[in-house]
């Protein structure tokens, strides 16, 4: 007797189906679920103000390893912290919080895009609730009471999507990055996800893996209980 093929509520296909550019889909919604579904699966939002919702999974995928990693700094896993900013650290010169002013964050990130903004009144709207609901979270830095940077994400069990970050002073997001990955090997954490990699990124210790082992080590992430941002 023949199976009838299983009908996907989703709109996009299995990201192992994704095209070279790692386009997996179009439309649906940014509700919750959705994103919950999504983030689980590897799959992300990112369009520009006034085109559908388009789906992507790309191939290689950047992360940041949260282990101890022979090339990065001691403490932070693979995130490399240079001297220079290791002082800045230690300084003291930025204050460090979560989840303060998520929505501030989530803007800044989309200020000053040559070409337009993926930050578009939905989009903001929906991690905002996601905030709201405890799934995306955001770390900032401050100079007195002044924001000098931030980043923020979405946490499923074990694993910390990122998204994007900002600075208004140098080294804001630097420090904000740190501060993010000292807190997910803290509270034990396994991936740290930064979809594709950038000049930025690369210089501090993103590395690309194939989609196959992202998705591999993302099944077994998100499988994680007792993990918890805070």
């Amino acid at each position: 007797m023949s199976r009838e093929p299983r009908v996907r509520d989703v709109p996009w296909i299995p990201p192992e189906l994704a095209d070279e550019d790692g386009f997996v889909g179009i439309g649906g919604d940014l509700g919750p679920r959705m994103l919950l579904r999504a983030y689980s699966e590897g799959v992300f939002p990112w369009f520009n103000e006034g085109d559908p919702i388009l789906w992507w999974s790309p191939n290689p995928r950047a992360i940041f390893e949260l282990a101890d990693h022979p090339n990065g700094t001691p403490g932070y896993g693979g995130l490399h912290v240079s001297h220079r900013l290791a002082r800045t650290i230690r300084s003291g010169k930025f204050r460090v919080t979560v989840n303060q002013c998520f929505a501030t964050v989530m803007q800044s990130c989309g200020e000053n895009r040559e070409g337009g903004t993926w930050v578009t009144p939905d989009m903001l709207a929906a991690y905002t609730e996601m905030n709201r609901l405890g799934h995306a979270h955001s770390v900032e830095t401050w100079v007195g009471d002044e924001l000098a940077g931030g980043i923020y994400g979405l946490a499923i069990g074990g694993v910390f999507a990122a998204e994007s970050m900002f600075y208004r002073v140098t080294d804001g997001s630097k420090v904000a990055l740190a501060a993010l990955v000292a807190r997910l090997r803290e509270r034990g954490f396994a991936l740290l996800d930064v979809q594709m990699k950038t000049p930025h990124t690369t210089r501090l210790g993103a590395t690309n893996i194939s989609r196959t082992d992202y998705l591999k080590r993302l099944r077994e992430a998100v499988a994680m209980t007792g993990i918890s941002f805070g």
